[in-house]
């Protein structure tokens, strides 16, 4: 097991285990009926304000997407300032932005051929953003159930408003690099997802994908085993557990990232397939202020900063699946005071897989 140096003993990482069609633009497509969804797109048009609000409800207090019954967190400026700041965090965990043979497959090597970029559910679209600054010369492609909020465009990143269940037919050979991130909870067959994307890259092509478990473990790394008709602490513990159910209810697929080296190492597309993971301290060990050095203290701090605004991100849903008003108010003041006092060491895991598509 190797240390990440940058944050030293609190975030731990296992790499290598267990062994033209789309070109850029600043609009945006809008394809709703899957009946009717273009051939990677033919139909692109500018997104008015009347139909970015159709692009929403409002659901506790919090604006959802509208297109999706499967994903439940919020899609407003809260949530996507959250996703823009774990984006940087992530980043820091994982030693760079990129997967490490980005920049091989990214390398103008094929003559007249543009290089492309596909970022399945991407958020706030902080890392599709940094691919199309990094790779002027390439074409991005960003996909989600909202339109893409940045004032700053690139020329050659174009936004999609797409429900990823719906099938990734219309992309099929179009791509170098797919990439996904932490959207499980959105996904309802995320094994056929990976065959769809084997189908979406071209030869050489990288696919790149990353989720967390819906677990949490304690400081050995032992899996945290809670049941959901059970209340009590660990409270971030119970907390996941909830969302864990939640999720599977309406349709996620929250065990994807056990599955995703599996999927990959099996499917007869890929190869030289890698997988690497990350443990994240949601709730820090207690505090050694004899030893704690300015970087852990700033990381610790990032990480605590985003899971107090991943609970506030997930109270639509949990109420939305039957917890009551108090029960929610008294878990959440719970999961923060716990964050707060730090006697309940609590990771969770970030699980990567990234793999070339056969040549």
């Amino acid at each position: 097991m190797d240390v990440d140096s940058d944050t030293e003993s609190d975030v731990f990482s296992m790499a290598s285990l267990p062994s033209q069609s789309v070109s850029g633009s600043m609009a945006s497509s809008y394809e709703r009926d899957p009946d009717v969804r273009s051939a990677s797109p033919v139909s692109v048009i500018s997104i008015s304000s009347s139909m970015r609000a159709a692009s929403y409800r409002e659901e506790y207090g919090r604006n959802l997407n509208n297109y999706s019954d499967i994903y439940r967190l919020p899609a407003d400026d809260e949530e996507l300032q959250r996703l823009d700041k774990q984006h940087v965090l992530l980043a820091d965990v994982m030693g760079g932005k990129y997967a490490p043979p980005m920049a091989a497959v990214m390398a103008n090597d094929v003559p007249g051929e543009t290089k492309a970029v596909l970022d399945l559910g991407c958020g706030s679209g902080s890392w599709i953003l940094d691919v199309a600054r990094d790779f002027p010369d390439c074409s991005a492609v960003a996909v989600d159930l909202i339109p893409m909020q940045s004032p700053t465009m690139p020329p050659n990143l174009r936004s999609e408003i797409d429900d990823i269940n719906l099938g990734l037919e219309h992309f099929y050979g179009d791509f170098n690099v797919v990439h996904a991130r932490l959207i499980s909870s959105g996904i309802k067959d995320y094994h056929l997802l990976v065959d769809q994307i084997s189908r979406v890259l071209r030869p050489g092509g990288l696919i790149d994908v990353s989720e967390f478990d819906f677990h949490l473990y304690d400081k050995h790394h032992r899996r945290i085993e809670l049941q959901v008709n059970e209340y009590g602490p660990p409270w971030f513990g119970r907390w996941i557990t909830y969302m864990h159910a939640a999720v599977r209810n309406i349709g996620g697929d929250t065990d994807a990232a056990t599955h995703l080296y599996e999927w990959i190492s099996n499917n007869p597309r890929f190869e030289d397939v890698k997988y690497r993971e990350f443990w994240l301290p949601v709730v820090p060990p207690p505090r050694d202020k004899r030893n704690e050095t300015e970087t852990l203290r700033r990381f610790e701090q990032k990480i605590g900063e985003d899971i107090k605004a991943f609970i506030g991100a997930g109270r639509p849903l949990l109420l939305g699946s039957g917890l009551t008003e108090e029960m929610m108010n008294e878990l959440e003041a719970n999961c923060m005071r716990e964050l707060e006092e730090r006697k309940i060491t609590q990771y969770t895991r970030l699980q990567c897989v990234y793999a070339r598509r056969k040549s």
